[in-house]
């Protein structure tokens, strides 16, 4: 993904934003992330309302769905961490490939991760209105801790991202 303008575009003259090197990646965009988010949010209550609407049950959020997300958020801050320190903090080369991979993992878990922040968001909401009797509360609650399982996900792989950054070499400042 080039970092320059598209062809036949002017450059960006923005106060204060520099255009990105040629052949660098663009960090991830917050408010992609929070329009992600908004869209998963709609498809978890979409779903939930298709699914009661033909007579049929809404599928609750499982401990196994919590460990499993809880354990990717694990391995992606540990991941972020261990590529910052060899990247920002030791200044050691890893290979181009490895870091390319690194930082697709981070984009994606990060894509990922809003989206089924807001698919949970979204069930949780369905839920909420029926609070008052145990299941629908069982249903809330569960939902609502993958919501903030998938946002750790978030977090840990836009970590992840940052950690790839190349850090500026201070004998190439002009």
């Amino acid at each position: 993904m080039s970092g320059g303008p598209e062809p036949g575009q002017a450059p960006s003259n923005e106060p204060g934003k520099e255009p990105p090197r040629p052949g660098s990646v663009r960090p991830t965009s917050r408010r992609l992330l929070i329009a992600i988010a908004v869209l998963g949010a709609a498809i978890g209550v979409t779903i939930v309302q298709a699914i009661e609407s033909s007579g049929g049950v809404a599928p609750a959020v499982s401990w196994l769905t919590l460990i499993a997300w809880s354990f990717l958020a694990a391995l992606l801050f540990a991941a972020a961490r261990n590529t910052h320190q060899r990247i920002q903090v030791r200044r050691e080369r890893m290979e181009p490939s490895r870091a390319v991979f690194l930082l697709l993992i981070g984009k994606a878990s990060a894509f990922v991760g809003a989206l089924c922040a807001g698919v949970y968001a979204g069930f949780a909401l369905s839920f909420l209105e029926a609070m008052g009797s145990s299941g629908p509360r069982n249903r809330v609650i569960m939902a609502g801790a993958a919501a903030v399982v998938s946002v750790l996900v978030v977090t840990a792989g836009l970590l992840l991202e940052r950690a790839c950054r190349i850090p500026e070499d201070p004998d190439e400042t002009p």
